[in-house]
């Protein structure tokens, strides 16, 4: 087998993504055993203790099982990998093409922040309402530089989120607009007529406020669906579905 040889900083990370990639696009299949420590060890031309390390993040990421005796096998990554695995891959420089994680990332949010804008009209306090009233004001002042919008709307969707009370909700809301999982690599043309819609942003606000659950959820939802791509039908043997 010819040697692969990795660059010397951070051997064990390099690895981790080879690895990664090569179960995430088949090459390494699921049910099957990942290659032994003793091959990977040679074709990258590492020791054996970078090959663990690598392997025990795999194994934290529900890409592979390591079994009582000792072997480690492949999982079904669609099945058993979390949200981590996403920021994981969108932190990468290259990896495996997935087009469309950029765009499930969007239709996350937009889901996301339609119920939070739900909840928090259900739930937050006044002191809360009144914040996120006064933010959509000064989102308002932002316009219509579109960076500037951008800041302000994130802002202004992290009182709403935090108001909602739904702490796994604001853990996924941190992943998306943390570097990772965010929009920036969607066009800008995409964002354009939600950032630009000045007075969804202060509908919402007083629909929020007057705890108005219901009209909060369906603006939110029409106003965070306006950046998510367009997704053709898809048509199978019995016609769409």
């Amino acid at each position: 087998m010819t040697q692969q040889p990795l660059r010397r900083e951070a051997v064990s990370d390099q690895l981790h993504a080879v690895l990664r990639d090569r179960i995430l696009t088949g090459t390494l299949p699921a049910g099957t055993p990942l290659t032994s420590e003793r091959e990977l060890s040679a074709e990258f031309g590492v020791n054996r203790h970078a090959v663990r390390e690598a392997v025990k993040r795999l194994q934290q990421a529900r890409l592979v099982e390591v079994s009582h005796g000792g072997r480690t096998l492949v999982l079904d990554w669609r099945r058993t990998a979390g949200l981590e695995l996403a920021v994981g891959i969108a932190r990468a420089a290259a990896g495996p093409a997935l087009p469309e994680l950029a765009r499930d990332a969007l239709e996350m949010r937009a889901c996301i922040g339609a119920d939070a804008a739900r909840l928090c009209a259900a739930r937050c306090s006044r002191e809360t309402a009144a914040a996120i009233v006064e933010a959509a004001g000064a989102y308002a002042q932002a316009g219509p530089d579109l960076a500037a919008l951008g800041e302000a709307d994130v802002a202004w969707w992290r009182l709403i989120v935090e108001g909602s009370g739904n702490l796994a909700y604001l853990l996924s809301f941190n992943s998306l607009v943390g570097g990772t999982l965010t929009v920036g690599d969607v066009p800008m043309d995409l964002r354009t007529a939600e950032l630009l819609d000045v007075d969804a942003h202060v509908r919402l606000a007083a629909h929020i406020a007057a705890g108005e659950a219901e009209a909060a959820e369906r603006l939110a939802r029409e106003l965070l669906g306006r950046s998510v791509p367009a997704v053709p039908v898809r048509h199978g043997a019995g016609g769409p579905r």
